[in-house]
């Protein structure tokens, strides 16, 4: 699905990605775990193009995107949920998913059902401002957004931050089932030691720009381990 080679990325004068070697199989959950300021979010823009990177290669079934605008590769199938969520405050639960629909030209009466079938707790929400929703149902909402343009490759940032735990199961089930489902590919950047393990079939620990290790989920158990690593133990 997925292959970069020597992916490096800067702000300015200021690298921060040193040289990223990621592959990533069609239906594979794969997770990213570092302290912030380690690369993690500089990742993911570069992989979804809002970013251009200063070196290396990336790789969609296939076909080299490097250069390609972001735009284009959501179109070909990546999609991005940021952290933050960036849905708009001001448009309601619909013309929120609406966005999406224009975008990808879907039947727009056919994928909100799907939508809504998958995402039930957004039913009731649907003529609600964006502003005023907490901070578990803009997540949700954001992921529904994305998932409108049917992605087979999907880019999370930090998607558990500042929402519920009971909102953090609901969203391990949907990403389960549609992993199932859609034969979906996931890419999870997270600090959440038990949403990640829960999820992923593997996880790379970056530090500092660069992968530095990979480990197994059962492993993010070991606090000895992940304090060694990432200095997150206890």
């Amino acid at each position: 699905m997925l292959m970069v080679r020597g992916l490096k990325a800067a702000y300015g004068r200021i690298p921060i990605l040193h040289g990223i070697d990621l592959s990533v199989g069609e239906g594979e959950i794969v997770g990213i775990l570092g302290h912030n300021g380690m690369g993690k979010t500089t990742l993911l823009k570069s992989l979804i193009g809002l970013l251009r990177p200063t070196g290396g290669s990336i790789e969609l079934k296939g076909r080299d995107i490097t250069r390609m605008p972001a735009f284009k590769r959501n179109l070909n199938g990546m999609g991005y949920v940021p952290q933050g969520r960036d849905i708009f405050p001001n448009l309601n639960v619909l013309d929120n998913l609406r966005i999406a629909f224009a975008m990808h030209k879907v039947e727009e009466e056919k994928i909100l059902e799907e939508t809504l079938e998958i995402f039930p707790r957004l039913k009731p929400l649907l003529e609600r401002s964006g502003r005023v929703l907490s901070g578990g149902e803009q997540q949700i909402l954001a992921l529904a957004r994305c998932l409108c343009g049917s992605p087979s490759l999907l880019l999370l940032d930090e998607p558990t931050e500042g929402i519920q735990p009971s909102i953090i199961e609901e969203i391990i089930e949907i990403l389960q089932g549609l992993c199932k489902s859609r034969n979906l590919t996931i890419i999870l950047v997270e600090q959440n030691l038990d949403f990640i393990a829960s999820l992923s079939q593997r996880v790379h620990i970056i530090q500092r720009g660069r992968f530095t290790s990979e480990v197994s989920p059962a492993q993010l158990s070991d606090a000895q381990m992940i304090g060694e690593f990432i200095g997150m133990g206890g």
